[in-house]
């Protein structure tokens, strides 16, 4: 566990929308403005009625989304349908009460929303690295009162110990595992098995797991699925694969061999079910 975001920041609220903002972000979500080479016009043009974050709700949540420099935090502000498909594949999956694992939460557009989703029976493991994005991670659980969210200040990782993270440009949501060497903008993180994470918070099952960690997604799964038992197998994936290049092995094509069916693919996802029980 983590403590609440930071006393000192300004409560949520207090970066609610100005109307002119509020004008601006209601027609990007009635259009196709809300889409793709969109984003960013608007984003700029909200910043410039006025700078820093803005404070709204996200499919029932509450969240501080710093849209200048994020990606995933634009998309949430200005299209209600972001990642729409990947939430409504993991809220059929998952029941009232259920568990949901968010490796590379990010600022929780996914963990938040889950946790709405399965209530405060339910449990919600949101694992974030980067200590600005953690902390954004943070503030928002706190402005929605979700205490069935665990905060992990931790890379999943395929071993204990640590990692060099670094982010391109000025899009925070796109940070990744920079692997056998060092750059001026690379932090170090502490990291942890997927499995050590699970049995550190008392998860004994998972109805639903998302991962998005920017091309490390095989090195987290992998020795995941060859040493956890059966039991902690997730019943349904949610697996970025735009940098599945990076991939040292075909993750997807290993959970294909341990019973999982694809369902469907979307632009950044692959879903996937647990068919067959071993």
């Amino acid at each position: 566990m983590t403590p609440d975001s930071d006393p000192s920041l300004p409560p949520f609220g207090a970066f609610a929308p100005t109307r002119a903002q509020a004008a601006i972000i209601s027609l990007a979500q009635r259009s196709r403005l809300k889409r793709g080479a969109f984003r960013p016009m608007l984003s700029r043009l909200v910043n410039l009625l006025r700078a820093g974050p803005v404070d709204v709700q996200y499919q029932g949540a509450s969240f501080r989304f710093y849209h200048q420099t994020s990606a995933t935090e634009r998309g949430a502000l200005l299209n209600p349908d972001y990642n729409l498909e990947e939430l409504d594949f993991l809220r059929a999956h998952t029941p009232v009460g259920g568990v949901f694992v968010d490796v590379g939460a990010n600022v929780g557009t996914y963990a938040m929303v889950m946790a709405r989703h399965v209530g405060a029976g339910g449990t919600v493991i949101a694992i974030e690295p980067h200590p600005v994005t953690h902390a954004r991670l943070a503030f928002n659980r706190a402005a929605s009162g979700y205490t069935q969210v665990t905060l992990v200040a931790a890379a999943a990782g395929p071993c204990d110990g640590e990692l060099m993270i670094e982010t391109d440009g000025d899009n925070l949501g796109a940070s990744h595992i920079v692997s056998g060497e060092r750059s001026s903008n690379a932090i170090k993180v502490r990291s942890l098995q997927l499995q050590r994470i699970l049995d550190g918070a008392g998860i004994s099952h998972i109805d639903a797991l998302k991962i998005d960690v920017e091309g490390y997604e095989d090195r987290v799964l992998t020795g995941f699925f060859r040493q956890a038992p059966h039991a902690l197998w997730p019943r349904a994936v949610v697996i970025e694969h735009l940098s599945r290049n990076e991939w040292l092995e075909d993750c997807i094509a290993d959970m294909r061999a341990r019973g999982y069916t694809e369902t469907s693919t979307t632009r950044s996802n692959t879903l996937l079910i647990r068919t067959e029980k071993r």
